[in-house]
Formats: structure tokens, C-alpha cells, sequence
């Protein structure tokens, strides 16, 4: 191989390491973004029952 076709292989080489580590940053963005859309569902499902209890425990008192 000549220096040409070394450097044309290496720079193959490091182009496939990038997209590689591009790859494995997406999926880790794309994991944490899922993780933080169901700690939001979980936390408005938890703010939600506690409205319903609040407005539960209203209408009791109302009607004793």
C-alpha cells in the first residue's frame, strides 16, 4: 500500500469510528429523552390523584 492508500484507509477508518460514536450519542439522547417523557407522565398521573383527592375530600366536607 502507498501512502495514499494508507491515508484513504484511515480516514475510511476514522469516518466509521465517528458515525459510531454519533450513533451511540443519538441512542443515548433518544433513552434519556424517553426516560424524562415517563417521568413527566408519572408525575402528572401523581399530581392528578392528588386533585382528585383534594376535590374528593371537598365534596365530603361539603355534604356532611
Amino acid at each position: 500500500m502507498d501512502n495514499s492508500q494508507k491515508l484513504s484507509y484511515h480516514a475510511g477508518e476514522a469516518k466509521g469510528q465517528a458515525q459510531e460514536k454519533a450513533s451511540n450519542l443519538m441512542d443515548k439522547a433518544s433513552d434519556a429523552a424517553q426516560s424524562t417523557k415517563e417521568s413527566i407522565q408519572e408525575t402528572g398521573q401523581q399530581v392528578k390523584e392528588k386533585a382528585q383527592g383534594a376535590a374528593d375530600a371537598v365534596k365530603d366536607a361539603i355534604n356532611k
